[in-house]
C-alpha cells in the first residue's frame, strides 16, 4: 500500500483551519496592521486623562482640563481604525487624519498618552498611507514600468 494519494494534512479541514484561512484572505485585502495600530492608539489617549492611581492614602489623578478633547480624539481614532478594516478605499484620508490626530494628542492628551498613543497613531496612519491593494489579475501582484505586468 502506498501513501502517494494520501493528503499531507489529513485534519486540515477542521473549522479552525478554515476560519484561519478565511481570516488570512480577508486580512490581505485591506490595511489590517494599520487599522490595528490606529485602534490601539486610542487606548492610552483615552485612558490616561481619566487615570487615578492610589498609593495607600495618597491618590494621584492624571485628569486634565482637556479630558473631553482626549475622548474625542480617541473615539475618532477608533472609528478610523474600523474604517481602515472595513472600508479600505478611504485609506489615504484615514491615514492622514490618524497621523494628524496622533500629533494633535501631544498637547491635548498628556503628551499623546505618554507618547505611546502618538507613536501608534502615527505608525498606523503612515502604514495606511503606504498600503496599496494588490492587483489580482497579475500572477505575482507586480506591475512593470508604465503599467505593464512584471515578469514574476
Amino acid at each position: 500500500m502506498t501513501s502517494a494519494g494520501a493528503p499531507a494534512h489529513p485534519h486540515s479541514d477542521s473549522g479552525f483551519d478554515s476560519a484561519r484561512r478565511a481570516f488570512r484572505a480577508w486580512r490581505r485585502t485591506r490595511p489590517f496592521w494599520a487599522g490595528l495600530l490606529v485602534l490601539l492608539a486610542a487606548a492610552p489617549i483615552i485612558y490616561f486623562p481619566y487615570f487615578n492611581l492610589s498609593l495607600g492614602a495618597l491618590s494621584v489623578a492624571m485628569s486634565t482640563t482637556a479630558g473631553a478633547g482626549s475622548l474625542i480624539i480617541g473615539l475618532t481614532l477608533i472609528v478610523l481604525g474600523g474604517l481602515l478594516w472595513f472600508q479600505p478605499v478611504i485609506r489615504f484620508f484615514a491615514g492622514c487624519v490618524a497621523v494628524f490626530l496622533g500629533v494633535l494628542a501631544l498637547p491635548i492628551s498628556n503628551f499623546g498618552g505618554f507618547f505611546v498613543g502618538t507613536l501608534f497613531a502615527a505608525t498606523g496612519g503612515l502604514l495606511a498611507l503606504a498600503w496599496a491593494p494588490v492587483d489580482a489579475d497579475l500572477p505575482d501582484g507586480t506591475v512593470g514600468p508604465e503599467g505593464e505586468p512584471g515578469n514574476g
